[in-house]
């Protein structure tokens, strides 16, 4: 099962960090059919997604996001273009890499 880690720097802080996950789980839900669980902490906010050949997690920090996502055989084959999906959305929400 291919599994894809992408990690995001930034300085929104914990509170604008949560307000970009915020938009990111939105976005999941409506244009990609993910079933979201977001799950807050004091240091540290996580968030469940899955649906139909994908699950994962995004971890939400202070100065850094964190997302995992495996997916299933089928789509496993566009790794690719879905990492760069992902990478490009991400840039959307918290600008450009540094």
């Amino acid at each position: 099962m291919p599994e894809l880690k992408i990690e995001r720097e930034h300085t929104l802080g914990l509170a604008g960090a949560r307000a970009v996950a915020d938009r990111w789980r939105e976005q999941a839900e409506q244009d990609w059919g993910m079933a979201c669980v977001y799950e807050p902490g004091e240091a540290q906010d996580r968030m469940r997604f899955e649906r139909s050949g994908v699950s994962g997690e995004l971890r939400v920090r202070d100065t850094r996001f964190d997302l995992q996502l495996k997916l299933g055989f089928l789509l496993g084959a566009y790794s690719g273009k879905i990492e760069a999906k992902i990478r490009a959305n991400l840039d959307e929400l918290l600008g450009p890499v540094a």
